[in-house]
C-alpha cells in the first residue's frame, strides 16, 4: 500500500497513506431485585458486550474507549512530561502483518499510537465506482482498493487497536498528489466531500464488502474521527478550513521544528518535525519515506550492503531528536511512518528500536494524537504560551519550577563540607 511522495529542498517533504480502526466495550449485568425483595441469585455469567449498532452495523457504540487516560493539568512549577507520538499511514493488515506487529510492540512498551485509515482500504475493488473523488472520474484511486480478505484482516486489527486505546484517524481515500487534480489543488468543498466519503466507506464496509455477519467496528466514526494527515503533505490550508468546520481537533500535515504546538484554524497543529540527520549538516523530517529518499533516492530497495547502516541512521536521528526535546524544552516529538518493507524493512526495525528505547523512560508518554490533543486542551493557555517561548532544545535556564511559576528558584542549601559563611 505505497504512497506517492513529493520531495522538497534539503530535508524532503512527504506523503502519507493511512489505515486504522478498532474494538468493543464490555459491561456486566447486575442482580435483579423485585418489589418483594431480592430474587434468587443467578449463577455467575460471563460479561456481555454492550453494543449499539449504527447504520448497517459496520460501526457501533460500545461506550467510552478503554485505556484512554483522563488528562491532568500541570501543577504550578511542574515539569511537562515528554510526549512522543508514533503514527502510521497505510496501516492496513496485509501479508507483512505489520499492523498486528506494531500493536504488540505498543503493548510491550506501554505505548498507544495513531493509525490513519484510507477509506478505500475498506472498499472492495468491484465496488470502486462508489468512490467519486474530487476532480477525478468515479472509481479512480492512486493507491487502489482492497479485497475481502484484506478488508476482514484490517477490520480485525482496527477493532483490537481501538480496544487497546489506540486512535483511528483518516488519510482520506484516493491519495492524489501533484498537478492535475492533486489534493493541493482541492477547494474547501472538495475536502468536505472527500472527508464525507472517507467516513461513509468506514460506516458501510460490511454492506460494500458483502460481509454482513462480520463483527462491527466498536466505535462511532463520526465521533472517533478528530484528525488526519493529508496525502503528500499537500493541500493543508484548505483541508484545515474544511476540517475545522467539520469538527476535527488537530492536523498533522505540515513540517515543524521541535517546538510546543499552537493552533491554526482552530485545530492543534501537530505536524511532523525536523530532527538531526546523522552524517549530514541539514535536518530530516521524522518519517521513513524521507530517510529513504535521502539514502537510496526513489529506489525502495537500494544497496543491500547499506540496509543496516540506513536503518541505524534513521534510528539515531529520531533518538537525537528525542534527547534534544527530553533534555531541553520537552516539546512533543511527532513521528510518522508507513507499514512498508523499503530497503529490506530496515526502517521498521528502526522504529521498533526507537519505541523500545524511549517509551520506557521516566516521565515519557508514548501516546496517540487524540491523547496529546486532550492533554493540550486541559492545560492553562498561559502555561502553553510560556512553553512556546522555549527554542528548539532549550531548557529553562532557571529550572522548570521557577520557569512555570514565575517565582525565583529556591536558594541552594549549601555544599557539603564547605566552610561556614562569615557573619
Amino acid at each position: 500500500m505505497a504512497a506517492t511522495q513529493r520531495i522538497a529542498a534539503g530535508a524532503v517533504v512527504v506523503a502519507a497513506c493511512a489505515v486504522s480502526l478498532a474494538g468493543c466495550g464490555i459491561g456486566t449485568d447486575g442482580a435483579k431485585t423485585g418489589a418483594a425483595g431480592p430474587q434468587k441469585a443467578k449463577p455467575a455469567q460471563a460479561p456481555k458486550s454492550v453494543v449499539r449498532l449504527i447504520g448497517d452495523g459496520s460501526t457501533s457504540y460500545t461506550g467510552a474507549q478503554p485505556h484512554l487516560p483522563r488528562p491532568e493539568r500541570l501543577k504550578p512549577g511542574q515539569k511537562p512530561p515528554q510526549f512522543v507520538v508514533f503514527s502510521w499511514d497505510g496501516a492496513g493488515e496485509d501479508s507483512q502483518k505489520l499492523f498486528s506487529h506494531f500493536r504488540e510492540v505498543s503493548k510491550a512498551n506501554h505505548a498507544t499510537m495513531t493509525y490513519f485509515l484510507s477509506g478505500v482500504y475498506m472498499l472492495p475493488e468491484d465496488k470502486r465506482d462508489l468512490y467519486k473523488p474530487p476532480q477525478h472520474s468515479p472509481g479512480r484511486s492512486d493507491i487502489g482498493f482492497n479485497d475481502e480478505q484484506g478488508i476482514a484482516d484490517t477490520a480485525k486489527q482496527l477493532r483490537l487497536a481501538w480496544l487497546e486505546g489506540n486512535e483511528i484517524g483518516t488519510h482520506f481515500n484516493g491519495h492524489f498528489c501533484g498537478k492535475g487534480g492533486g489534493v493541493g489543488e482541492w477547494s474547501v468543498d472538495d475536502w468536505k466531500d472527500e472527508i464525507a466519503q472517507a467516513k461513509q466507506f468506514v460506516k458501510s464496509w460490511k454492506t460494500n464488502a458483502g460481509m454482513k455477519k462480520a463483527a462491527p467496528l466498536p466505535f462511532d466514526y463520526d465521533k472517533e474521527l478528530i484528525g488526519a494527515r493529508t496525502p503528500c503533505l499537500e493541500g493543508q490550508k484548505n483541508f484545515m478550513k474544511a476540517a475545522s468546520q467539520m469538527g476535527f481537533r488537530y492536523d498533522t500535515s505540515g513540517v515543524n521544528d521541535q517546538l510546543w504546538p499552537k493552533k491554526k484554524e482552530g485545530l492543534w497543529d501537530l505536524s511532523m518535525q525536523l530532527v538531526p540527520f546523522p552524517g549530514h549538516s541539514y535536518e530530516q523530517l521524522t518519517m521513513d519515506y524521507n530517510f529513504m529518499v535521502n539514502q537510496s533516492g526513489t529506489q525502495t530497495q537500494g544497496d543491500p550492503d547499506k540496509y543496516e547502516y540506513w536503518g541505524d541512521q534513521m534510528r539515531d536521528g529520531l533518538l537525537a531528536g528525542f534527547r534534544r526535546a527530553y533534555d531541553g524544552n520537552r516539546a512533543p516529538l511527532v513521528i510518522g511512518n508507513h507499514f512498508e518493507s523499503w530497503n529490506g524493512g530496515t526502517y521498521m526495525r528502526a522504529v521498533d528500536q526507537v519505541v523500545e528505547n524511549v517509551c520506557n523512560k521516566p516521565d515519557v508518554r508514548c501516546v496517540s494524537f487524540h491523547q496529546l490533543a486532550d492533554w493540550l486542551d486541559a492545560q492553562d493557555p498561559q502555561v502553553l504560551a510560556k512553553l512556546r517561548t522555549l527554542n528548539v532544545g532549550e531548557a529553562p535556564k532557571q529550572g522548570w519550577a521557577s520557569f512555570l511559576t514565575g517565582r525565583p528558584a529556591p536558594a541552594p542549601k549549601g555544599v557539603p563540607g564547605a566552610p561556614a559563611a562569615k557573619r
